[in-house]
């Protein structure tokens, strides 16, 4: 392939190893970090994309993989970032075929050597492309249980992207746990149209509040802030919002991709196929996910009935509902 890789921002090499001579040894050699590529869709500020940066790093800090990443990588331009990076060597590439699934899946086909793992609301494909869901339900769920229990007004809000199955099972989420603990709330809901614009959604979330909502589920960056500016409560999904927003973020829906990404590499390493669904590792109960919460803002009993049902997902005996509908 002729012709170098454009992105808004920038490319960036992490983790890199300086090889000495001793790298042409087939010991060294076989001892050496995987090589891999990231491609984030968005900047890696954005709460998704961070997650797979920060495991990624991690595990280049760990000396497990080589990483290199671009972010800011249009749809137009993704395939052939991971033309690109196939043609450089990376053995394992990770980023989103959500806005690119057919192209995505062409290219993984015309490197049958490369695996890929992506972020993905279809299925796996061959033995090289894998995908992942973004499956932190059971911490939304869990949030919902304070919020239902917190709400005065009966109302709460959730701001989300785009109604993708994953984006709709998380909401959906939210709502059964509110409703499982206060079956009268009304819960609105808002989708921004892309998954990157805080503005948009402080609007979205302000629009909310004005309906009555007292309490915002923030599926999306920016929705804390209209919490903030009206003095309510607000619960954020993905990274832990309450050092940012600390009166106002009381509890989050956390996610963690490493479990996700070691899985993967260890397949790699293996010489095993990879086109398999990887969404199991990011479950509670694998430790990919997890609810964080500041303690004594909910009602005691709150937090005692939402710890029992915490304890019952992590053990088995209860499994959040998994709806991928559109919420209404």
């Amino acid at each position: 392939m002729t012709g170098s890789l454009q992105i808004k921002r920038r490319t960036v090499l992490a983790g890199g190893l300086v090889l000495g001579a001793s790298a042409f040894l087939p010991q060294a050699r076989a001892q050496a970090p995987l090589k891999v590529a990231g491609i984030h869709a968005s900047p890696v500020e954005n709460a998704w994309n961070s997650r797979l940066h920060e495991a990624l790093q991690a595990a280049a800090k760990d000396g497990v993989i080589e990483y290199t990443f671009s972010e800011g990588v249009s749809g137009t331009d993704y395939p052939r970032a991971m033309r690109e990076y196939a043609e450089q060597g990376n053995r394992l590439i990770v980023g989103e075929s959500y806005a690119v699934e057919r192209e995505a899946r062409q290219v993984a086909a015309d490197y049958p050597d490369t695996a890929f793992l992506m972020g993905s609301s279809g299925d796996a494909a061959g033995d090289n492309f894998g995908v992942f869901g973004t499956w932190n339900h059971d911490g939304a769920y869990l949030a919902g249980m304070l919020a239902g229990k917190m709400t005065k007004s009966n109302v709460v809000g959730s701001v989300g992207a785009i109604p993708i199955p994953e984006v709709n099972m998380l909401i959906n989420a939210f709502a059964a746990g509110v409703k499982e603990v206060n079956p009268d709330a009304k819960h609105l809901v808002s989708f921004i149209g892309t998954f990157f614009d805080p503005p948009k959604a402080r609007e979205a979330g302000l629009a909310q509040i004005d309906g009555g909502a007292d309490i915002l589920f923030g599926e999306r960056i920016g929705t804390a802030d209209a919490a903030k500016e009206r003095g309510i409560k607000s619960v954020g999904s993905l990274i832990d919002y309450t050092p940012r927003y600390p009166d106002t973020v009381f509890a989050n829906a956390m996610w963690y991709f490493r479990p996700i990404l070691d899985a993967a590499v260890a397949d790699v390493n293996a010489g095993k196929p990879v086109g398999k669904s990887y969404t199991a590792f990011g479950l509670m109960k694998e430790g990919g996910s997890d609810i964080v919460y500041v303690k004594g803002v909910a009602p005691a009993e709150a937090e005692a009935a939402m710890e029992a049902r915490r304890a019952e997902i992590k053990a088995g005996p209860f499994e959040v509902p998994i709806v991928m509908e559109e919420p209404k």
